[in-house]
């Protein structure tokens, strides 16, 4: 396969994106009024409690076996070190720029999450299709290489719910503190640097004075609590992963997990002679609507992110530097080494989704989470323009450097 031709094949789920983007933007305009802040707010809460646990779900049930989650047991490590890597050259990229303090978990989340859903699931097929494909006979890559990615999308949710998940809510935890403090500051009298306690009001002709006692300003915000004791914090702890792991994109993704994994629940819902199957039908009409709804939302966002992001420039290249110079160099480091030892199997399509999984844009759901949490979305939607332009690049790139190194 040339150049250019897998030069396009890489390019069309990235246009798509940008496409239906640039038509959220459009509908999110005063011309047309489609998407404004509160119908946006609104559909985000419907994308992440119903659409996003439904694709989950789907993808999984149909797609993944317990054989195949015993099989691809290296996939998940390979998941969290993208998330590992990524988070600490975030943390490099925002220690280094000194963005404002509200952004910086948006930033690190940025450089960590990647797109593992939508685009694999197009990208595989796609390459799977193509004449003089480097994996072998069409249908059976293309069968393979949908099970891949969905087992992909489903690992990715569930990192992205619980990690990224808990970086954007901190963000909004920092941003809330910060206004708390404006509003504390904007509220303090101005003092006169030469005033003394007893300050001159009058004097009369006697050279009595009449003095008014000026009392220091009381603290109204709240005092800080001692430590708490470490069995407390332990079980405040594991409080907040529990409530993570309750949110609603990770329970489709366990429901998934669980119902590919033992074969007489599957064959309640999966199959032509299921007696469940119009409710996995209905499920997965569902989870279809995930994608349209998530880059529809990102574009309405981008509008007005054009005119009020105060995100650096260099905070921009920082984030496209990580995601498309560094992450896929450690990713083929990290898939040759565990190549090398013996940790995956031979299939050649398997360790091309390994390396692909190292040099996705950012995972369109951080702007859900943005949304939700009500922090950084005009920046959101500037990082991810800037990302994804370049990732129509840098994906078709690094697929040929991948394939040449795997062929």
């Amino acid at each position: 396969m040339g150049f250019w031709t897998l030069f396009e094949v890489a390019s069309m789920p990235i246009l798509q994106v940008l496409i239906i983007s640039l038509l959220g933007a459009f509908m999110a305009t005063d011309y047309c009024k489609l998407l404004s802040v509160d119908i946006r707010r609104s559909l985000n809460r419907i994308v992440f409690v119903v659409f996003t646990p439904s694709l989950m779900f789907a993808s999984l049930a149909k797609t993944v076996t317990l054989q195949d989650i015993i099989s691809w047991w290296f996939m998940p490590v390979n998941i969290g070190l993208t998330f590992l890597v990524g988070i600490i050259l975030g943390w490099i990229v925002v220690k280094i720029l000194k963005p404002k303090p509200y952004l910086e978990g948006l930033i690190i989340a940025t450089c960590s999450s990647g797109n593992l859903g939508n685009l694999l699931l197009i990208v595989v097929p796609a390459i799977c299709n193509e004449d003089g494909s480097p994996f072998g006979d069409t249908n059976v890559c293309t069968r393979i290489g949908l099970s891949y990615a969905s087992f992909s999308m489903a690992l990715g949710g569930f990192y992205l719910w619980t990690i990224t998940f808990h970086m954007i809510r901190a963000s909004s935890l920092k941003l809330r503190d910060d206004e708390a403090d404006e509003d504390f500051s904007s509220k303090q009298p101005n003092e006169n640097l030469d005033a003394t306690p007893q300050s001159q009001l009058l004097k009369g002709e006697s050279e009595e004075q009449v003095a008014i006692v000026v009392k220091a300003p009381q603290d109204t915000r709240p005092k800080a609590k001692g430590k708490a004791p470490l069995w407390r914090q332990v079980v405040g702890f594991l409080h907040q992963i529990l409530e993570e792991l309750m949110a609603p994109p990770t329970l489709g993704a366990i429901f998934g997990f669980t119902f590919g994994a033992i074969d007489w629940l599957r064959s309640l819902v999966i199959g032509p002679g299921a007696p469940l199957r119009v409710v996995e039908d209905s499920i997965k009409l569902l989870g279809d609507a995930t994608i349209p709804c998530i880059t529809l939302i990102l574009g309405a966002n981008l509008t007005q992110g054009l005119r009020s992001s105060t995100i650096k420039p260099m905070v921009i290249v920082g984030v496209v530097c990580v995601r498309y110079i560094i992450l896929p160099v450690v990713g083929i480091f990290v898939v040759q080494a565990a190549g090398d030892l013996g940790f995956l199997p031979p299939d050649p399509l398997f360790r091309y989704v390994l390396m692909v999984q190292f040099t996705l844009p950012p995972a369109m759901n951080i702007g859900t989470m943005a949304q939700l949490f009500d922090v950084g979305q005009d920046e959101c939607s500037v990082l991810f323009l800037w990302t994804y332009l370049a990732a129509a690049l840098a994906l078709t790139s690094w697929s040929t450097v991948f394939m040449w190194i795997l062929t």
